[in-house]
């Protein structure tokens, strides 16, 4: 990795390595017989999904015993840390949540003359673009780039553009659905008076939860996530991830590893995995809270979890080997890496495991009762801790619990997304960066 410019990892065709996976299951089934080698496998899973449980059940104590102190401090003693602030926002076809969001973002708590706000209409189709000009032409704070059909990139090709509009310190990332709390400026940038902080992360509420079982679902599983996950990760690691939205970057910094990547559908997790790789930290706030809309159609969430899948399973398959070279990082810091990129494979694991479960139960596999209970035990026993937590810190009524039945159908469908992100990545199929749609719910 060389500070100063974006880390471009070699090109790989990964059609040979999952071939030489079959090969290799092939080849043990030839030589040790069916029994021997299921037996072996659940093994291997049976270690994966031991390790994942502790690493899960650590993050939900860590987060028991001190995310409450954090939720509740006060914003004191940073009056006088006020860098100039960009707000960025891509926005493509957002007509149904681009008033709410305008309204929030012209609410902020940040003095005027170190703030500027850029929307970019990202060659919208509706109405966005009109509504964006007509609130630009009464409001001087706010401004407006369009971009033209075709000018490529998704999400960072539109961020990218507006950072060149701006020369302030500090950029602050939302997306179009996204309502912050007036005070989430002053407590992200905050923690740029630590030299070594290159980006900081706040804490994404779902604000449509009641609105349907799947919404319910989704604002629980972003209590597990933000509440749990990311608190745990940086109370036990200091290695939280930066997010898409409601998130801040040094634009000093964010320049120099040559902007947001184009070539990639999660452009947080790969600038997270630069920002580590060129020795920068990221920090997680968990005061600084920004409301956003949850899909309300399984189609829509769908095609939202299988982006994040098959993105992050590309920064595993691309930074891998960086990571495990870097200075940056102690091997307890890669290991944990190495863990956090593994996340959209362990579904495809998981699937792997219940296809184990039901060849037990036809008498197929070397695996005693008790490995197999374990196994099924431990596919979702780590994850079930951080929910249990995530709803006793976000003091979900008791009757909220219930919500989590939910859950089964929704591990299901993050097997079979990450299932076939796994191998359409694997085997190179292009696909390129898809926007939610939303609803406009409030």
């Amino acid at each position: 990795m060389t500070t100063g410019g974006r880390h471009r990892p070699p090109r790989t065709h990964f059609r040979v390595a999952l071939a030489a996976h079959l090969v290799v299951f092939a080849g043990a089934l030839t030589l040790f017989g069916v029994d021997r080698t299921l037996g072996w496998v659940a093994t291997v899973l049976n270690v994966v999904f031991l390790v994942f449980f502790f690493r899960h059940l650590g993050f939900a104590v860590s987060a028991a015993r001190w995310a409450e102190r954090d939720l509740n401090a006060p914003l004191v003693g940073v009056e006088s840390f006020t860098p100039t602030v960009a707000v960025l926002v891509a926005c493509k076809d957002e007509e149904l949540v681009v008033e709410g969001m305008m309204s929030a973002l012209l609410s902020l708590d940040y003095p005027a003359d170190r703030l500027t706000v850029v929307v970019v209409d990202d060659a919208s189709t509706d109405g966005t673009g009109a509504k964006l000009d007509a609130r630009a032409a009464a409001d001087p704070r706010l401004r407006v780039l369009h971009r033209r059909a075709g000018a490529g990139g998704g999400k960072s090709g539109a961020l990218n553009d507006a950072l060149a509009l701006t020369d302030s310190e500090i950029a602050v990332i939302f997306d179009a659905d996204h309502q912050p709390e007036p005070d989430v400026l002053r407590r992200l940038v905050r923690h740029f008076r630590d030299a070594k902080v290159g980006a900081v992360m706040g804490r994404c509420v779902v604000r449509n939860g009641v609105e349907s079982s799947l919404a319910s679902t989704i604002f629980i599983d972003y209590l597990s996530g933000y509440l749990v996950n990311e608190y745990g990760r940086q109370a036990l690691f200091e290695l939280p991830a930066y997010g898409g939205a409601n998130c801040a970057v040094r634009t000093s910094l964010i320049r120099a590893l040559g902007g947001w990547n184009p070539d990639t559908v999660t452009e947080d997790t790969d600038l997270t995995l630069r920002l580590l790789l060129d020795g920068y930290r990221v920090r997680y706030d968990p005061s600084a809270v920004d409301f956003e809309e949850a899909v309300l159609s399984s189609q829509r969430f769908w095609k939202q979890r299988y982006r994040w899948a098959r993105g992050h399973q590309k920064c595993l398959r691309d930074y891998w080997r960086p990571i495990l070279r870097t200075p940056h990082l102690s091997p307890m810091e890669k290991l944990e890496t190495i863990l956090f990129l593994w996340v959209y494979h362990v579904p495809v694991l998981c699937g792997l495991g219940l296809v184990l479960i039901a060849l037990h139960a036809f008498g197929i596999g070397d695996s005693s009762a008790i490995q197999m209970v374990s196994l099924s035990a431990l596919l979702f026993a780590g994850p079930f801790c951080e929910l249990a937590v995530g709803l006793v810190l976000g003091r979900v009524e008791r009757r909220a619990v219930w919500t989590l039945v939910g859950f089964i159908p929704a591990f299901g469908m993050s097997i079979l997304t990450a299932t076939k992100a796994y191998f359409e990545g694997m085997w190179g199929t292009t696909y390129a960066w898809v926007k939610t749609a939303r609803s406009g719910a409030t």
